[in-house]
């Protein structure tokens, strides 16, 4: 599959592009596994996304980075979890994913439109989605079992993932500017980096 140009090399740009959102899922992990030096959520998921659909000019390749990214960080993460943990985890990564596919989908709108305000717009939607579907799916999944708030409605379970929100939220919004702002530094730096079609 071809990335950035019609030739079957792979550009500059797109390989500035795949480095950032390496980085940005090694500082995941990096906030995973070194507990409590972050707020919960402060993850770079929905930011990478909407970073991946707003710059790759392939925009198949927009969808399938972030969520290739995001699914090795995850294997990474399941091989430190019970075997019990990770059956209740796997219940709820669908829809991880598919926030993930319409952040990517969403940041389509951002291409050649890239602004602090548009970039905050859209980081703060994403947390929003990714906050009102993935509790939904761990209400569903609850629903099963036992043990959780979310056992009791879909508004108790809601109301339990605020605190979470209030990371993801926060997080989405610094990783966005990171790496928006960064790409964006170096774009006008290096004019390799400006996209194909320019």
């Amino acid at each position: 599959m071809q990335l950035d140009t019609r030739s079957s090399t792979v550009s500059p740009r797109s390989i500035v592009l795949i480095a950032m959102i390496a980085f940005a899922v090694v500082m995941r992990l990096a906030n995973y596994f070194a507990p409590g030096a972050l707020p919960w959520n402060f993850t770079p998921v929905e930011a990478i996304a909407l970073f991946g659909g707003a710059y790759f000019a392939d925009r198949r390749l927009g969808v399938a980075i972030p969520l290739v990214a995001m699914i090795v960080a995850d294997v990474a993460i399941a091989t430190t979890l019970p075997a019990a943990w990770v059956r209740d985890w796997l219940g709820t990564l669908p829809a991880v994913y598919l926030c993930i596919a319409l952040t990517a989908v969403g940041g389509f709108a951002l291409r050649n439109k890239v602004s602090a305000a548009n970039v905050a717009i859209g980081a703060f939607a994403s947390a929003v989605l990714f906050f009102v579907v993935t509790n939904f799916a761990t209400w569903l999944a609850a629903r099963a079992g036992a043990g959780s708030a979310c056992t009791e409605s879909l508004a108790a379970c809601y109301v339990a993932g605020l605190p979470f929100f209030k990371g993801t939220l926060y997080g989405t919004l610094f990783w966005s500017a990171a790496l928006f702002g960064g790409f964006e530094l170096m774009r006008r730096r290096w004019p390799s980096l400006q996209p194909a079609h320019a």
